[in-house]
């Protein structure tokens, strides 16, 4: 199959831009210091509205991969708002006290979901990432793990993750690459069965999130993943 190109987008022109260079899923975002956080329903609603691709929206309320009951439930409205703009899934990574996955609140929001979603960079900064990774491939709905291999990117985590999905090979189709990609990254993990990628700066000029998504960008790096072998 071809590879999959998620683009991470902050508006509706955005998402215009990232769906006319060929883009194939949105990440939604409301800003993007930090880890992120979710994007104000009207401004999904926007998003989504401006294309015709897939959109997944971020489950984040504050800094860090850490939260709470009270905001548990405030991402439970925010779902159901999502839902009813378009979500086609979401974007979530939640922590413990232990830095490990926090089964009970991703198990709260996602448990009785019908929809699919991505756990995100929180897996980079595990304590034990083995575990973390048999957890989510045991957790209903988790179809993608957005991973650099290392809470530093992927300039640090390339190798690490390329070992670890050789010693099993089912992680690949896991694995949704990004955190500081670059083309080079894109072949090394395309030998190993990795066909979903995330860009972010990347997709703008001078990789910075004050500049609109430019499709141009986006066309190149969705040329880069076509000419991956196909399996």
């Amino acid at each position: 199959m071809p590879g999959l190109l998620e683009v991470v987008v902050l508006t509706a022109e955005d998402a215009r831009r990232a769906e006319e260079g060929g883009a194939d899923r949105l990440m939604v975002v409301g800003g993007l210091t930090g880890q992120g956080t979710s994007p104000e329903p009207g401004a999904f609603a926007r998003v989504r509205g401006a294309c015709t691709i897939p959109v997944r929206p971020l489950l984040r309320l504050r800094e860090g991969y850490r939260t709470d009951g009270g905001e548990v439930t405030r991402l439970h409205g925010l779902v159901t708002s999502y839902l009813a703009e378009g979500a086609e899934g979401f974007v979530l990574g939640f922590l413990d006290g232990y830095s490990q996955v926090d089964v009970e609140v991703v198990t709260e929001l996602t448990g009785n979901a019908a929809w699919p979603w991505t756990f995100d960079h929180a897996i980079d900064h595990c304590i034990d990432v083995d575990q973390a990774w048999r957890t989510l491939r045991t957790m209903r709905g988790c179809d993608q793990v957005l991973t650099g291999g290392s809470s530093r990117g992927m300039a640090a985590g390339l190798e690490d993750l390329i070992a670890r999905i050789r010693l099993d090979p089912q992680i690949a189709g896991l694995v949704l690459a990004g955190g500081g990609l670059v083309p080079e990254h894109v072949a090394w993990l395309g030998r190993v069965g990795v066909r979903a990628f995330q860009v972010g700066r990347q997709a703008r000029p001078g990789r910075d999130f004050s500049a609109a998504v430019d499709s141009s960008l986006v066309r190149g790096w969705r040329i880069l993943l076509d000419s991956l072998p196909q399996r």
